[in-house]
Protein backbone atom coordinates (compact mmCIF):
# COMPACT_ATOMS: atom_id res chain seq x y z
CA UNK A 1 0.00 0.00 0.00
CA UNK A 2 2.75 2.21 0.52
CA UNK A 3 3.90 1.74 -2.72
CA UNK A 4 0.92 3.00 -3.69
CA UNK A 5 2.00 6.62 -2.68
CA UNK A 6 5.16 6.50 -0.91
CA UNK A 7 5.57 10.40 -0.51
CA UNK A 8 3.06 11.52 1.77
CA UNK A 9 3.69 8.29 3.96
CA UNK A 10 7.90 8.91 4.19
CA UNK A 11 6.80 12.64 5.22
CA UNK A 12 4.89 11.46 7.80
CA UNK A 13 7.60 8.89 8.96
CA UNK A 14 9.72 11.74 8.95
CA UNK A 15 7.56 13.75 11.63
CA UNK A 16 7.05 10.34 13.57
CA UNK A 17 10.95 10.67 13.64
CA UNK A 18 10.93 13.99 14.81
CA UNK A 19 8.71 13.82 17.48
CA UNK A 20 10.16 10.36 18.55
CA UNK A 21 14.21 12.56 18.73
CA UNK A 22 12.19 15.53 20.63
CA UNK A 23 10.25 13.22 23.13
CA UNK A 24 13.41 11.78 24.39
CA UNK A 25 14.67 15.20 24.55
CA UNK A 26 11.85 16.31 26.75
CA UNK A 27 13.02 13.71 28.81
CA UNK A 28 16.80 14.77 28.78
CA UNK A 29 15.71 18.57 29.04
CA UNK A 30 13.44 17.45 32.57
CA UNK A 31 16.58 15.65 33.67
CA UNK A 32 18.64 19.04 33.30
CA UNK A 33 16.39 21.23 34.44
CA UNK A 34 16.15 19.17 37.62
CA UNK A 35 19.90 18.88 37.90
CA UNK A 36 20.81 22.94 37.69
CA UNK A 37 17.69 24.27 38.44
CA UNK A 38 15.38 22.42 40.45
CA UNK A 39 17.96 21.08 42.84
CA UNK A 40 20.35 24.17 43.38
CA UNK A 41 17.37 26.32 44.44
CA UNK A 42 17.15 23.63 47.31
CA UNK A 43 20.26 23.17 47.72
CA UNK A 44 21.66 27.32 47.58
CA UNK A 45 18.56 28.73 47.86
CA UNK A 46 18.82 30.71 44.47
CA UNK A 47 19.33 29.96 41.30
CA UNK A 48 21.11 31.80 37.83
CA UNK A 49 18.57 34.01 36.28
CA UNK A 50 19.87 32.89 33.05
CA UNK A 51 20.03 29.16 34.09
CA UNK A 52 16.50 29.82 34.35
CA UNK A 53 15.94 31.18 30.81
CA UNK A 54 17.93 28.94 29.24
CA UNK A 55 15.94 25.90 30.74
CA UNK A 56 12.68 27.60 30.12
CA UNK A 57 13.81 28.21 26.34
CA UNK A 58 15.25 24.44 26.24
CA UNK A 59 11.67 22.89 27.60
CA UNK A 60 9.36 25.38 25.19
CA UNK A 61 11.53 24.95 22.20
CA UNK A 62 11.28 20.87 22.69
CA UNK A 63 8.34 20.81 22.77
CA UNK A 64 7.65 23.36 19.24
CA UNK A 65 9.53 20.52 17.73
CA UNK A 66 7.67 18.22 19.37
CA UNK A 67 4.17 19.63 17.92
CA UNK A 68 5.76 20.24 14.47
CA UNK A 69 6.77 16.55 13.96
CA UNK A 70 3.11 15.38 15.88
CA UNK A 71 1.62 17.84 13.01
CA UNK A 72 3.71 16.80 9.93
CA UNK A 73 2.83 13.37 10.78
CA UNK A 74 -0.96 13.88 11.30
CA UNK A 75 -1.48 15.62 7.98
CA UNK A 76 0.86 13.22 5.96
CA UNK A 77 -0.66 10.31 7.11
CA UNK A 78 -4.42 11.50 6.52
CA UNK A 79 -2.99 11.76 3.51
CA UNK A 80 -1.45 8.76 2.76
CA UNK A 81 -4.29 6.63 4.28
CA UNK A 82 -6.50 8.82 2.13
CA UNK A 83 -5.42 8.51 -0.91
CA UNK A 84 -3.67 5.13 -0.86
CA UNK A 85 -8.12 4.13 -0.10
CA UNK A 86 -9.43 6.23 -2.91
CA UNK A 87 -7.02 4.55 -5.17
CA UNK A 88 -7.69 1.14 -3.91
CA UNK A 89 -11.18 1.20 -4.20
CA UNK A 90 -10.71 2.76 -7.71
CA UNK A 91 -8.41 -0.79 -8.58
CA UNK A 92 -11.32 -3.17 -6.95
CA UNK A 93 -14.23 -1.05 -9.17
CA UNK A 94 -12.38 -0.93 -12.48
CA UNK A 95 -11.12 -4.71 -12.28
CA UNK A 96 -15.14 -5.10 -11.22
CA UNK A 97 -15.56 -3.90 -14.75
CA UNK A 98 -13.33 -5.98 -16.77
CA UNK A 99 -13.72 -8.84 -15.46
CA UNK A 100 -16.41 -11.21 -17.06
CA UNK A 101 -19.80 -11.45 -16.16
CA UNK A 102 -19.05 -14.74 -14.88
CA UNK A 103 -17.36 -13.09 -12.02
CA UNK A 104 -20.84 -11.12 -11.30
CA UNK A 105 -22.71 -14.17 -11.41
CA UNK A 106 -21.12 -16.11 -9.00
CA UNK A 107 -20.61 -12.87 -6.19
CA UNK A 108 -23.59 -11.45 -4.22
CA UNK A 109 -23.64 -7.22 -4.78
CA UNK A 110 -23.50 -6.79 -0.93
CA UNK A 111 -20.10 -8.69 -0.98
CA UNK A 112 -18.50 -6.91 -3.99
CA UNK A 113 -19.54 -4.06 -1.95
CA UNK A 114 -17.95 -5.27 0.82
CA UNK A 115 -14.69 -5.64 -1.09
CA UNK A 116 -14.79 -2.13 -2.26
CA UNK A 117 -16.48 -0.63 0.91
CA UNK A 118 -15.22 -2.79 4.07
CA UNK A 119 -11.91 -4.55 2.96
CA UNK A 120 -10.86 -1.14 1.72
CA UNK A 121 -11.40 0.22 5.27
CA UNK A 122 -9.79 -3.01 6.72
CA UNK A 123 -6.92 -2.37 4.89
CA UNK A 124 -5.80 1.13 5.13
CA UNK A 125 -6.93 1.48 9.10
CA UNK A 126 -3.47 0.38 10.07
CA UNK A 127 -1.72 3.41 7.75
CA UNK A 128 -2.78 5.78 10.23
CA UNK A 129 -1.13 4.79 13.54
CA UNK A 130 2.31 3.17 10.89
CA UNK A 131 4.13 6.53 10.91
CA UNK A 132 3.51 6.93 14.54
CA UNK A 133 4.70 3.07 15.44
CA UNK A 134 7.60 3.57 13.22
CA UNK A 135 8.36 6.72 15.87
CA UNK A 136 8.39 4.73 18.70
CA UNK A 137 10.62 2.09 17.21
CA UNK A 138 12.67 5.21 17.05
CA UNK A 139 11.97 5.95 20.69
CA UNK A 140 13.05 2.95 21.65
CA UNK A 141 17.04 2.45 19.54
CA UNK A 142 17.42 6.49 21.04
CA UNK A 143 15.94 5.53 24.63
CA UNK A 144 18.37 2.21 24.56
CA UNK A 145 21.31 4.23 23.64
CA UNK A 146 21.06 7.19 26.00
CA UNK A 147 20.56 4.29 29.17
CA UNK A 148 23.41 2.38 27.69
CA UNK A 149 25.70 6.19 28.17
CA UNK A 150 24.58 7.05 31.02
CA UNK A 151 24.47 3.71 33.08
CA UNK A 152 24.36 0.00 32.19
CA UNK A 153 22.14 -0.75 34.76
CA UNK A 154 19.52 1.64 33.29
CA UNK A 155 20.09 -0.47 30.56
CA UNK A 156 20.08 -3.81 31.49
CA UNK A 157 15.90 -2.79 32.75
CA UNK A 158 15.54 -1.28 28.93
CA UNK A 159 17.23 -4.58 27.55
CA UNK A 160 14.12 -6.93 29.70
CA UNK A 161 11.41 -4.42 29.33
CA UNK A 162 11.76 -3.25 25.65
CA UNK A 163 12.21 -6.78 23.99
CA UNK A 164 9.06 -8.42 26.47
CA UNK A 165 7.01 -5.59 25.18
CA UNK A 166 7.67 -6.76 21.20
CA UNK A 167 7.12 -10.12 21.86
CA UNK A 168 3.82 -9.31 23.63
CA UNK A 169 2.72 -7.62 21.16
CA UNK A 170 4.00 -10.43 18.65
CA UNK A 171 1.62 -12.59 20.43
CA UNK A 172 -1.27 -10.36 21.05
CA UNK A 173 -1.06 -10.48 17.07
CA UNK A 174 -0.93 -14.51 16.69
CA UNK A 175 -3.64 -14.97 18.81
CA UNK A 176 -6.30 -12.34 17.47
CA UNK A 177 -5.54 -12.88 13.96
CA UNK A 178 -7.98 -15.37 13.49
CA UNK A 179 -10.94 -13.58 15.10
CA UNK A 180 -10.26 -10.53 12.77
CA UNK A 181 -10.48 -12.66 10.02
CA UNK A 182 -13.56 -14.40 10.96
CA UNK A 183 -15.20 -11.00 11.87
CA UNK A 184 -14.11 -9.28 8.02
CA UNK A 185 -15.65 -12.01 6.61
CA UNK A 186 -18.86 -11.70 8.41
CA UNK A 187 -19.13 -8.95 7.77
CA UNK A 188 -19.07 -9.44 4.02
CA UNK A 189 -21.42 -11.86 4.61
CA UNK A 190 -23.82 -9.09 6.63
CA UNK A 191 -23.64 -6.65 3.61
CA UNK A 192 -24.88 -9.44 1.53
CA UNK A 193 -28.00 -10.37 3.49
CA UNK A 194 -28.48 -6.23 4.15
CA UNK A 195 -28.12 -5.65 0.48
CA UNK A 196 -30.44 -8.30 -0.76
CA UNK A 197 -32.95 -7.31 1.68
CA UNK A 198 -32.99 -3.49 0.57
CA UNK A 199 -32.77 -4.73 -3.24
CA UNK A 200 -36.05 -6.61 -2.75
CA UNK A 201 -38.08 -4.42 -0.26
CA UNK A 202 -41.11 -4.75 -2.64
CA UNK A 203 -40.70 -8.68 -2.55
CA UNK A 204 -40.74 -8.48 1.63
CA UNK A 205 -43.35 -5.81 1.81
CA UNK A 206 -46.03 -8.17 -0.47
CA UNK A 207 -45.02 -11.36 0.97
CA UNK A 208 -45.22 -10.77 4.75
CA UNK A 209 -41.48 -11.85 5.36
CA UNK A 210 -40.19 -8.68 7.28
CA UNK A 211 -40.31 -10.75 10.58
CA UNK A 212 -38.18 -13.29 8.53
CA UNK A 213 -35.93 -10.92 7.16
CA UNK A 214 -35.37 -9.40 9.62
CA UNK A 215 -34.09 -13.14 11.75
CA UNK A 216 -31.80 -13.61 8.98
CA UNK A 217 -30.59 -10.04 9.38
CA UNK A 218 -30.12 -10.92 12.85
CA UNK A 219 -28.69 -14.11 12.41
CA UNK A 220 -25.53 -12.94 10.53
CA UNK A 221 -25.20 -9.83 12.59
CA UNK A 222 -24.96 -12.25 15.99
CA UNK A 223 -22.12 -14.15 14.39
CA UNK A 224 -20.24 -10.79 13.33
CA UNK A 225 -20.99 -9.89 17.49
CA UNK A 226 -19.27 -13.00 18.22
CA UNK A 227 -16.17 -12.50 16.07
CA UNK A 228 -16.04 -8.72 17.11
CA UNK A 229 -16.12 -9.69 20.64
CA UNK A 230 -13.54 -12.43 20.48
CA UNK A 231 -11.54 -9.63 18.82
CA UNK A 232 -12.29 -6.79 21.78
CA UNK A 233 -11.40 -9.07 24.93
CA UNK A 234 -8.17 -10.54 23.63
CA UNK A 235 -7.36 -6.81 23.07
CA UNK A 236 -8.77 -6.12 26.33
CA UNK A 237 -6.56 -8.60 27.90
CA UNK A 238 -2.99 -7.62 26.52
CA UNK A 239 -3.93 -3.78 26.55
CA UNK A 240 -4.20 -4.83 30.27
CA UNK A 241 -0.34 -6.12 30.47
CA UNK A 242 0.60 -3.35 27.97
CA UNK A 243 -0.37 -0.73 30.02
CA UNK A 244 0.91 -3.01 33.35
CA UNK A 245 4.81 -3.29 32.28
CA UNK A 246 6.47 0.41 32.08
CA UNK A 247 4.51 0.99 35.10
CA UNK A 248 6.84 -2.45 36.43
CA UNK A 249 9.67 -1.16 34.71
CA UNK A 250 9.39 2.18 36.64
CA UNK A 251 8.95 0.39 39.90
CA UNK A 252 12.22 -1.37 39.47
CA UNK A 253 14.27 1.84 38.20
CA UNK A 254 13.48 3.92 41.17
CA UNK A 255 15.25 1.58 43.65
CA UNK A 256 17.88 1.04 41.53
CA UNK A 257 18.58 4.57 40.39
CA UNK A 258 18.34 5.34 44.30
CA UNK A 259 21.51 2.79 44.40
CA UNK A 260 23.11 4.30 41.62
CA UNK A 261 22.80 8.01 42.64
CA UNK A 262 23.97 6.72 46.20
CA UNK A 263 27.36 5.91 44.56
CA UNK A 264 27.61 8.10 42.48
CA UNK A 265 27.04 6.80 38.66
CA UNK A 266 24.36 8.88 37.84
CA UNK A 267 22.22 12.13 38.78
CA UNK A 268 19.19 12.52 40.91
CA UNK A 269 18.17 14.03 37.20
CA UNK A 270 19.00 11.04 35.45
CA UNK A 271 17.14 8.87 37.47
CA UNK A 272 14.26 11.75 36.55
CA UNK A 273 14.90 11.71 33.28
CA UNK A 274 14.19 8.04 32.41
CA UNK A 275 11.04 7.86 35.10
CA UNK A 276 9.85 10.27 32.87
CA UNK A 277 10.83 8.61 29.87
CA UNK A 278 9.13 5.23 30.44
CA UNK A 279 5.58 7.20 32.02
CA UNK A 280 5.81 8.78 28.35
CA UNK A 281 6.61 4.96 26.66
CA UNK A 282 3.23 3.98 27.89
CA UNK A 283 0.90 5.54 25.44
CA UNK A 284 3.76 4.62 22.79
CA UNK A 285 4.40 1.22 23.35
CA UNK A 286 -0.05 0.85 23.34
CA UNK A 287 0.01 2.49 20.12
CA UNK A 288 2.58 -0.57 18.59
CA UNK A 289 -0.14 -3.04 19.87
CA UNK A 290 -2.76 -0.90 18.28
CA UNK A 291 -0.70 -1.31 14.88
CA UNK A 292 0.11 -5.07 15.34
CA UNK A 293 -3.86 -5.59 16.20
CA UNK A 294 -4.85 -3.94 13.48
CA UNK A 295 -2.39 -5.67 11.19
CA UNK A 296 -4.69 -8.90 11.11
CA UNK A 297 -7.52 -6.96 10.20
CA UNK A 298 -5.39 -5.17 7.64
CA UNK A 299 -3.98 -8.22 6.00
CA UNK A 300 -7.45 -9.82 5.43
CA UNK A 301 -8.84 -7.02 4.51
CA UNK A 302 -5.87 -6.92 1.60
CA UNK A 303 -5.86 -10.37 1.15
CA UNK A 304 -9.62 -10.10 -0.03
CA UNK A 305 -8.96 -7.20 -2.15
CA UNK A 306 -5.84 -9.07 -3.50
CA UNK A 307 -8.38 -11.70 -4.56
CA UNK A 308 -10.63 -9.35 -6.52
CA UNK A 309 -7.39 -7.60 -8.30
CA UNK A 310 -5.93 -11.00 -9.00
CA UNK A 311 -9.67 -12.03 -10.80
CA UNK A 312 -8.64 -12.54 -14.64
CA UNK A 313 -9.82 -9.58 -17.04
CA UNK A 314 -12.04 -10.19 -20.04
CA UNK A 315 -9.42 -11.06 -22.66
CA UNK A 316 -10.17 -8.86 -24.80
CA UNK A 317 -9.94 -6.10 -22.78
CA UNK A 318 -6.03 -6.33 -23.69
CA UNK A 319 -7.04 -6.99 -27.58
CA UNK A 320 -5.65 -4.33 -29.65
CA UNK A 321 -5.26 -5.61 -32.86
CA UNK A 322 -7.53 -8.01 -34.30
CA UNK A 323 -6.63 -11.33 -35.22
CA UNK A 324 -8.46 -12.51 -37.64
CA UNK A 325 -9.52 -10.42 -41.15
CA UNK A 326 -12.23 -8.09 -40.99
CA UNK A 327 -13.79 -5.71 -38.50
CA UNK A 328 -16.67 -4.06 -36.95
CA UNK A 329 -17.77 -2.62 -39.96
CA UNK A 330 -20.84 0.20 -39.36
CA UNK A 331 -23.26 0.42 -41.90
CA UNK A 332 -24.36 -3.26 -43.13
CA UNK A 333 -26.12 -5.54 -41.00
CA UNK A 334 -24.29 -8.61 -39.22
CA UNK A 335 -24.23 -11.90 -40.62
CA UNK A 336 -24.39 -14.08 -37.52
CA UNK A 337 -23.14 -18.15 -37.27
CA UNK A 338 -23.70 -20.23 -34.40
CA UNK A 339 -21.97 -23.59 -34.48
CA UNK A 340 -22.30 -26.30 -32.15
CA UNK A 341 -22.55 -24.17 -29.06
CA UNK A 342 -22.34 -25.44 -25.79
CA UNK A 343 -22.65 -23.95 -22.17
CA UNK A 344 -23.30 -24.74 -18.51
CA UNK A 345 -23.43 -23.16 -15.46
CA UNK A 346 -23.01 -25.99 -13.07
CA UNK A 347 -21.02 -29.36 -14.51
CA UNK A 348 -22.42 -32.01 -16.18
CA UNK A 349 -25.78 -29.84 -16.18
CA UNK A 350 -25.75 -28.34 -19.95
CA UNK A 351 -28.20 -25.55 -20.47
CA UNK A 352 -26.95 -24.96 -24.04
CA UNK A 353 -25.82 -28.20 -25.91
CA UNK A 354 -24.61 -28.41 -29.87
CA UNK A 355 -27.11 -25.35 -31.01
CA UNK A 356 -26.08 -24.63 -34.43
CA UNK A 357 -27.70 -21.58 -36.20
CA UNK A 358 -27.38 -18.93 -39.27
CA UNK A 359 -29.06 -15.36 -39.17
CA UNK A 360 -28.48 -13.40 -42.44
CA UNK A 361 -27.91 -10.07 -42.27
CA UNK A 362 -30.66 -7.73 -41.60
CA UNK A 363 -33.18 -10.39 -40.92
CA UNK A 364 -35.43 -10.75 -37.53
CA UNK A 365 -35.31 -13.93 -35.53
CA UNK A 366 -37.53 -14.86 -32.87
CA UNK A 367 -36.26 -17.39 -30.37
CA UNK A 368 -39.09 -19.35 -29.01
CA UNK A 369 -39.12 -21.90 -26.58
CA UNK A 370 -40.34 -23.12 -23.40
CA UNK A 371 -38.90 -21.76 -19.75
CA UNK A 372 -35.84 -23.40 -18.97
CA UNK A 373 -35.21 -24.00 -22.41
CA UNK A 374 -32.12 -21.74 -22.61
CA UNK A 375 -32.99 -18.77 -24.46
CA UNK A 376 -31.70 -15.95 -22.65
CA UNK A 377 -28.43 -17.58 -21.84
CA UNK A 378 -27.93 -17.83 -26.16
CA UNK A 379 -28.56 -14.48 -26.44
CA UNK A 380 -26.08 -13.96 -23.56
CA UNK A 381 -23.05 -15.62 -25.56
CA UNK A 382 -24.25 -14.16 -28.99
CA UNK A 383 -23.71 -10.41 -27.03
CA UNK A 384 -19.95 -12.23 -25.76
CA UNK A 385 -20.90 -11.55 -22.16
CA UNK A 386 -20.42 -14.68 -21.35
CA UNK A 387 -17.93 -17.11 -23.09
CA UNK A 388 -19.32 -20.84 -24.51
CA UNK A 389 -17.15 -23.66 -23.00
CA UNK A 390 -18.02 -25.80 -26.45
CA UNK A 391 -18.71 -24.03 -30.21
CA UNK A 392 -18.59 -20.49 -30.92
CA UNK A 393 -20.35 -17.92 -32.10
CA UNK A 394 -19.24 -15.89 -35.39
CA UNK A 395 -20.43 -12.32 -36.62
CA UNK A 396 -19.39 -12.02 -40.21
CA UNK A 397 -17.05 -15.09 -40.09
CA UNK A 398 -15.37 -13.40 -37.55
CA UNK A 399 -15.32 -15.08 -33.68
CA UNK A 400 -16.26 -13.20 -30.96
CA UNK A 401 -13.31 -13.54 -28.92
CA UNK A 402 -11.34 -12.00 -31.48
CA UNK A 403 -13.35 -8.62 -30.88
CA UNK A 404 -12.17 -5.81 -28.70
CA UNK A 405 -14.73 -5.32 -26.03
CA UNK A 406 -14.90 -1.51 -28.14
CA UNK A 407 -15.59 -3.35 -31.07
CA UNK A 408 -17.89 -5.86 -29.69
CA UNK A 409 -20.24 -3.31 -27.76
CA UNK A 410 -20.33 -0.88 -31.41
CA UNK A 411 -20.85 -4.35 -33.05
CA UNK A 412 -23.77 -5.95 -30.68
CA UNK A 413 -26.28 -4.18 -28.22
CA UNK A 414 -28.73 -6.33 -25.94
CA UNK A 415 -31.85 -5.41 -23.99
CA UNK A 416 -32.71 -7.44 -21.24
CA UNK A 417 -36.51 -8.17 -19.96
CA UNK A 418 -35.60 -7.05 -16.35
CA UNK A 419 -34.71 -3.48 -17.33
CA UNK A 420 -32.01 -1.63 -15.61
CA UNK A 421 -31.89 1.93 -14.99
CA UNK A 422 -29.44 4.44 -13.55
CA UNK A 423 -30.49 6.85 -11.13
CA UNK A 424 -30.30 9.40 -13.12
CA UNK A 425 -32.39 11.51 -16.16
CA UNK A 426 -34.34 9.63 -18.61
CA UNK A 427 -31.59 11.43 -21.44
CA UNK A 428 -28.85 9.81 -19.37
CA UNK A 429 -29.85 6.37 -19.11
CA UNK A 430 -30.24 6.35 -23.27
CA UNK A 431 -27.28 8.03 -24.03
CA UNK A 432 -25.01 7.18 -21.60
CA UNK A 433 -22.99 10.04 -21.45
CA UNK A 434 -23.36 11.31 -25.24
CA UNK A 435 -24.92 14.59 -25.79
CA UNK A 436 -26.60 13.97 -29.04
CA UNK A 437 -30.06 15.38 -29.01
CA UNK A 438 -31.10 14.35 -32.80
CA UNK A 439 -29.79 10.54 -31.80
CA UNK A 440 -32.18 11.39 -28.41
CA UNK A 441 -34.92 11.87 -30.27
CA UNK A 442 -34.95 9.22 -32.90
CA UNK A 443 -34.27 5.90 -30.31
CA UNK A 444 -37.05 7.68 -28.40
CA UNK A 445 -39.15 7.49 -31.03
CA UNK A 446 -38.44 4.10 -32.49
CA UNK A 447 -38.79 2.23 -28.69
CA UNK A 448 -41.78 4.58 -27.79
CA UNK A 449 -40.41 6.77 -25.13
CA UNK A 450 -41.39 9.87 -26.65
CA UNK A 451 -44.84 9.61 -25.83
CA UNK A 452 -44.65 9.45 -22.07
CA UNK A 453 -41.54 11.49 -21.66
CA UNK A 454 -43.22 14.55 -22.78
CA UNK A 455 -45.50 14.10 -19.92
CA UNK A 456 -42.89 13.84 -17.84
CA UNK A 457 -42.05 17.16 -15.33
CA UNK A 458 -39.15 17.83 -16.65
CA UNK A 459 -39.16 15.67 -20.15
CA UNK A 460 -35.81 14.10 -20.89
CA UNK A 461 -34.43 15.86 -18.45
CA UNK A 462 -36.63 13.81 -15.21
CA UNK A 463 -34.63 12.16 -13.00
CA UNK A 464 -35.76 8.37 -12.83
CA UNK A 465 -35.02 7.62 -9.09
CA UNK A 466 -33.43 4.58 -8.02
CA UNK A 467 -33.73 1.58 -11.17
CA UNK A 468 -35.71 3.41 -12.47
CA UNK A 469 -38.38 3.52 -9.89
CA UNK A 470 -40.31 6.30 -11.43
CA UNK A 471 -41.81 4.75 -14.33
CA UNK A 472 -43.68 1.61 -14.94
CA UNK A 473 -42.14 -1.74 -15.68
CA UNK A 474 -43.59 -1.11 -19.37
CA UNK A 475 -41.55 2.02 -19.50
CA UNK A 476 -38.20 1.20 -18.07
CA UNK A 477 -38.09 -1.60 -21.00
CA UNK A 478 -38.93 0.50 -23.77
CA UNK A 479 -36.15 3.07 -21.97
CA UNK A 480 -33.54 -0.37 -21.57
CA UNK A 481 -34.57 -0.58 -25.65
CA UNK A 482 -33.86 3.39 -26.88
CA UNK A 483 -30.41 2.87 -24.84
CA UNK A 484 -29.53 -0.28 -27.31
CA UNK A 485 -30.85 1.47 -30.36
CA UNK A 486 -28.41 4.36 -29.20
CA UNK A 487 -25.21 2.33 -29.97
CA UNK A 488 -26.37 1.71 -33.89
CA UNK A 489 -26.01 -2.20 -33.21
CA UNK A 490 -25.00 -4.23 -36.00
CA UNK A 491 -26.76 -7.01 -34.27
CA UNK A 492 -29.29 -6.12 -31.67
CA UNK A 493 -30.61 -8.84 -29.24
CA UNK A 494 -34.02 -8.50 -26.99
CA UNK A 495 -34.35 -10.98 -24.52
CA UNK A 496 -37.94 -10.47 -23.82
CA UNK A 497 -37.47 -6.65 -23.89
CA UNK A 498 -41.17 -5.77 -24.89
CA UNK A 499 -43.01 -8.56 -22.29
CA UNK A 500 -44.09 -5.69 -19.84
CA UNK A 501 -45.64 -3.49 -22.74
CA UNK A 502 -48.97 -3.46 -24.09
CA UNK A 503 -49.20 -5.86 -27.30
CA UNK A 504 -50.72 -2.93 -29.00
CA UNK A 505 -47.51 -0.88 -28.83
CA UNK A 506 -45.35 -3.50 -28.38
CA UNK A 507 -46.00 -4.62 -32.06
CA UNK A 508 -46.35 -0.76 -33.16
CA UNK A 509 -42.18 -0.56 -31.77
CA UNK A 510 -41.28 -3.98 -33.61
CA UNK A 511 -42.85 -2.58 -36.73
CA UNK A 512 -41.04 0.48 -36.80
CA UNK A 513 -37.54 -1.51 -35.90
CA UNK A 514 -38.35 -3.47 -38.72
CA UNK A 515 -38.72 -0.44 -40.71
CA UNK A 516 -36.05 1.88 -39.60
CA UNK A 517 -33.50 -0.46 -38.95
CA UNK A 518 -32.66 -2.16 -42.28
CA UNK A 519 -28.51 -2.05 -40.98
CA UNK A 520 -29.61 -4.12 -38.25
CA UNK A 521 -29.88 -8.14 -37.75
CA UNK A 522 -31.99 -9.04 -35.37
CA UNK A 523 -32.69 -11.88 -32.41
CA UNK A 524 -35.80 -11.48 -30.38
CA UNK A 525 -36.63 -14.17 -27.88
CA UNK A 526 -40.48 -14.08 -28.02
CA UNK A 527 -43.03 -14.86 -25.87
CA UNK A 528 -46.61 -13.48 -27.95
CA UNK A 529 -47.85 -14.85 -30.56
CA UNK A 530 -47.90 -11.23 -32.94
CA UNK A 531 -44.14 -10.94 -31.75
CA UNK A 532 -43.02 -14.15 -33.22
CA UNK A 533 -45.65 -13.78 -36.52
CA UNK A 534 -43.74 -10.63 -36.92
CA UNK A 535 -40.20 -12.45 -37.58
CA UNK A 536 -38.85 -13.77 -41.27
CA UNK A 537 -37.54 -16.67 -39.32
CA UNK A 538 -38.26 -18.49 -35.85
CA UNK A 539 -35.88 -21.06 -34.09
CA UNK A 540 -37.53 -23.44 -32.12
CA UNK A 541 -35.47 -24.01 -28.84
CA UNK A 542 -35.95 -26.67 -26.50
CA UNK A 543 -33.64 -28.42 -23.73
CA UNK A 544 -30.70 -26.73 -25.07
CA UNK A 545 -31.07 -27.66 -28.26
CA UNK A 546 -32.42 -26.52 -31.73
CA UNK A 547 -34.88 -28.38 -32.54
CA UNK A 548 -36.42 -26.54 -35.84
CA UNK A 549 -35.52 -23.48 -37.50
CA UNK A 550 -38.02 -22.32 -40.35
CA UNK A 551 -41.22 -19.46 -40.57
CA UNK A 552 -43.98 -18.96 -38.42
CA UNK A 553 -46.45 -20.91 -40.32
CA UNK A 554 -44.01 -23.43 -41.22
CA UNK A 555 -42.91 -24.19 -37.79
CA UNK A 556 -46.58 -24.49 -37.14
CA UNK A 557 -47.14 -27.33 -39.51
CA UNK A 558 -44.60 -29.46 -38.85
CA UNK A 559 -43.78 -28.85 -35.60
CA UNK A 560 -45.94 -30.28 -32.79
CA UNK A 561 -44.03 -29.05 -29.62
CA UNK A 562 -43.88 -25.67 -31.51
CA UNK A 563 -47.63 -25.45 -31.98
CA UNK A 564 -48.62 -26.90 -28.82
CA UNK A 565 -46.31 -23.83 -27.19
CA UNK A 566 -47.43 -20.69 -29.93
CA UNK A 567 -51.43 -22.40 -28.46
CA UNK A 568 -50.50 -22.24 -24.75
CA UNK A 569 -49.18 -18.10 -25.36
CA UNK A 570 -52.46 -17.50 -27.34
CA UNK A 571 -54.80 -19.25 -24.05
CA UNK A 572 -53.00 -17.39 -21.64
CA UNK A 573 -53.32 -13.85 -23.96
CA UNK A 574 -56.75 -14.19 -23.89
CA UNK A 575 -57.04 -15.31 -20.28
CA UNK A 576 -55.08 -12.46 -19.55
CA UNK A 577 -57.59 -10.09 -21.81
CA UNK A 578 -60.59 -11.37 -20.39
CA UNK A 579 -59.73 -10.45 -16.76
CA UNK A 580 -58.85 -7.13 -18.19
CA UNK A 581 -62.30 -6.82 -19.16
CA UNK A 582 -63.89 -7.97 -16.51
CA UNK A 583 -62.09 -5.49 -14.56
Amino acid sequence: MVRLHPRPFAIAVFGASVYACATVASSFALGRVTDRVILPRFDQGHVDGGTVAAAIALVIGVGLVKAAGIITRRIAATITGARVGGTLRSMVVERYQLVPYEYHQRNPTGELLSHAGNDVDAATEVLAPLPFASGVMVILVVSFGWMLLTDPYFAAIAVVLFPTLVALNVVYQRRVERPAEEAQEQLGVVSAVAHESFDGALVVKALGAERLESERFRAASEKLLRAKVRVATTRATFDAVLDALPTIGIAVLLPVGAWRVESGAVTVGDVVAFVSLFTILVWPLRLIGYVLGELPRAVVGMDRIQEVLAEPIDPRHELTVSREAGSATSGRAALLDVQGLGFGYEPGRDVLDGVTFSVAPGRTVAVVGPTGSGKSTLLLLVAGLIGPQRGGVRVDGRDLSSFTVDDLRATVAMAFQEAFLFGDSLAENILLGDDDPELLATVADLAGVSGFARRLPQGFATLVGERGATLSGGQRQRVALARALARSPRLLLLDDATSAVDPTTEARILRSLRSHLTATTTLVVASRPSTIALADEVIFLDEGRVVDQGTHDELLARQPGYAHLVRAYELDRADRAGEVSVT
